[in-house]
């Protein structure tokens, strides 16, 4: 099984780019995909571009990690 995230594309030089993951500057690769441009959002995993999403279905993802994450926080504290 494989997870990947998804990320806002900053910047792209070559096969290369600068992509948002949570607020934090990734650099990826891009050779698996072509036509990929600032604004556009991608799945990430290990480093590397898999496929361009949506904007819709990257900010619906990215909010359910965020619940995910909210709620292991408050299992954590036993709540």
């Amino acid at each position: 099984m494989c997870l990947s995230v998804p990320a806002k594309v900053v910047s792209v030089e070559g096969v290369s780019a600068k992509v948002s993951v949570g607020g934090t500057l990734v650099d990826i690769a891009l050779h698996l995909l072509d036509d990929v441009k600032p604004g556009d959002y991608v799945l990430v995993h290990t480093g590397f571009a898999l496929q361009k999403v949506s904007e819709e279905e990257a900010l619906e993802t990215i909010e359910l990690i965020r619940q995910l994450d909210m709620a292991g926080e408050e299992g954590d504290r036993g709540d």
